[in-house]
């Protein structure tokens, strides 16, 4: 079992009819712009042949290529954005509110559309991250199954980038080759790792009010032993050994997320640390060369916002676009 959680880095889409017969996408992020004319579009999307030209800008907080599933938040926003223009969805933003939320069945057809973005990216994605992407919270995800896990506190966290690309297909090999090599060794490991994941979801749903100081400790010991299982398995990295010992230095406990393998890890920030903690933690961890941000799990999913409620980067930006 593995669990997925919401990440308060988000992806923001505007979308702009317009009379052209042209799709205009501009990722200014990765300084990408493309355009294609509705009728080389319209036969791969058939029940979107209403839809005439459209400006599209995306604009994302989340690194791409670092396995934090900047992709799916691409394909959720997308799907969100074609779906609430072309009426099959509704707006559920009214007058005087600053953002909303779809209905139920409105997020299950976007997270449909969503997955076959994902599939069209990745080939054979589980899913995971467009649900979580869609849905928000944390998500458990076990034997292809995905099941939306109740009350889940907002926690923060120090996000890390260890700019060290990684495979997740030759991460995910080399733990198989593992597994058949010494089965009496690595089984009894990935059975542990699958009883914290539920030990984590069991601390995660008895707290929906706020994590009481002896959870946030179970969290941190929880996090220290899966950390050391990730390492037993195969898909740890240098990068990632350096910066658990930078952050236990200052009395932190930090573990891998993603595929591992380099990439990025999480920090879990008790609410009685000192900001003079964090920021020396940050500090040291950016002269290792790394990438940090403080920011939330467990933040809620896609959501439709009204102008006046964007960050001021976002409107700058998408005013500049």
């Amino acid at each position: 079992m593995a669990l997925a959680v919401g990440l308060n880095l988000r992806t923001f889409i505007k979308v702009k009819p317009h009379r052209d017969s042209t799709v205009f996408i501009n990722l200014p992020n990765i300084g990408t712009k493309l355009s294609w004319d509705v009728s080389e579009l319209q036969p791969l999307l058939p029940r979107f042949r209403d839809i005439k030209g459209l400006n599209i800008v995306v604009w994302s907080q989340l690194p791409p290529g670092a396995g934090l599933g900047s992709s799916a938040a691409y394909s959720v926003c997308l799907a969100a954005a074609l779906l609430t223009v072309s009426g099959r969805i509704s707006c559920p933003v009214q007058e005087g509110t600053e953002d909303a939320r779809w209905t139920e069945t409105e997020l299950k057809l976007i997270n449909n559309w969503a997955f076959q973005g994902e599939k069209v990216i990745h080939g054979n994605p589980s899913g995971v991250d467009n649900a979580v992407a869609t849905l928000g919270g944390a998500l458990q995800y076990q034997a292809g199954q995905i099941t939306p896990m109740k009350r889940v506190p907002l926690l923060q966290i120090l996000l890390t980038n260890t700019r060290v690309p990684r495979s997740t297909k030759i991460l995910v090999a080399g733990v198989k080759d593992k597994l058949l090599k010494y089965p009496g060794i690595i089984e009894p490991v990935l059975s542990s790792i699958h009883a914290i994941s539920q030990e984590c979801q069991h601390t995660l749903e008895a707290s929906s009010s706020g994590l009481s100081m002896d959870q946030y400790s179970v969290l941190e010991e929880l996090i220290d032993i899966n950390q050391h299982h990730l390492n037993v398995i195969g898909v740890g990295h240098p990068s990632l050994d350096r910066l658990c010992q930078v952050t236990v230095l200052h009395g932190l406990h930090s573990k891998l997320t993603g595929a591992g393998g380099g990439g990025c890890a999480i920090t879990l920030l008790r609410p009685d640390v000192d900001r003079s903690v964090v920021e020396a933690a940050k500090q040291q961890l950016t002269d290792c060369g790394y990438q940090c941000w403080e920011t939330s799990i467990g933040a809620p999913g896609v959501s439709l916002h009204s102008s006046v409620s964007l960050p001021k980067d976002i409107i700058r930006a998408f005013r500049n676009e």
